[in-house]
């Protein structure tokens, strides 16, 4: 039986994450589709949330299709996304933009030359995975360092993502090396940010108290929605790891895979 301390009685919507929840590198976790429409037949509200900052939504859909998930570019919430509303928000136009090419056809903003870096608005940083060097973290330490009104932005604060061979570094660790050397904190669009968490309440009209975010981070999902007044949900596959369970955070739902989320609804 799935470990609970909450009922589906106490819930609106469901934000869900994708890597390691629906999919683990190019398979899907058995019995997530079906979940998928159970929640789509029984009008559960549900919108996806992944901090996914390395494809664009074009590429995040087109591999979820492959893979048996056919999801509206509405049906997703990236930090991508996120980010790119608040900066057009706030009237930032002009970037270090430290992400993946492929992810800059989502936002809207000027990416400035490296040479040229002192003149950005931001410094957004987020997975840039083999293509890091010590080139772009110290250009990003400079413009960081130069100018204290430049904003700091992150598209995330995830440790690492797992893929078929094995766990690999994602942004948090960049971030918190620019954070130490610049002394300066910076403004999280990503999970765990409460930013995006309310950002995905709002997108389905329910309350935080009342939506549930089912991960397989300990920290970045789980942890992350109960800072921000949601209930969090752990599963078991993905990066999950027993010791998880040993920690001081307390998820209010386990379950061993996506794929129980119908059978403890209904019970």
């Amino acid at each position: 039986m799935p470990d609970t301390k909450i009922s589906a009685g106490q819930l609106q919507a469901v934000l869900i994450d994708l890597d390691g929840v629906l999919y683990l590198g190019g398979k899907p976790i058995p019995g997530a589709r079906e979940t998928l429409d159970w929640l789509v037949e029984n009008q559960i509200p549900h919108l996806f949330l992944t901090n996914t900052t390395s494809r664009p939504l074009r590429e995040i859909r087109y591999k979820l299709k492959n893979l048996g998930f056919d999801l509206e570019d509405s049906g997703i919430l990236t930090p991508v996304v996120a980010t790119n509303q608040w900066c057009v928000k706030h009237r930032i136009s002009r970037a270090l933009m430290l992400v993946p090419k492929a992810t800059m056809e989502d936002f809207e903003i000027e990416p400035v030359d490296l040479k040229d870096s002192e003149s950005a608005q931001a410094v957004i940083v987020g997975d840039l995975g083999y293509d890091w060097n010590y080139q772009l973290l110290n250009q990003a330490y400079r413009t960081l360092l130069a100018n204290r009104e430049c904003e700091f932005l992150a598209l995330g604060m995830t440790r690492y993502w797992k893929d078929e061979e094995g766990p690999r570094l994602d942004v948090a660790p960049f971030v918190k090396a620019l954070e130490y050397a610049t002394d300066r904190e910076a403004r999280v669009l990503g999970k765990p940010s409460e930013l995006l968490f309310q950002q995905g309440c709002d997108t389905l009209g329910a309350k935080p108290e009342n939506t549930l975010m089912i991960g397989d981070d300990i920290r970045t999902d789980v942890q992350g929605a109960q800072l921000a007044g949601l209930k969090g949900a752990l599963v078991k596959t993905g990066k999950f790891r027993e010791q998880d369970l040993k920690q001081e955070i307390v998820p209010d739902l386990i379950l061993d895979s996506f794929a129980d989320l119908p059978n403890w609804w209904g019970s």
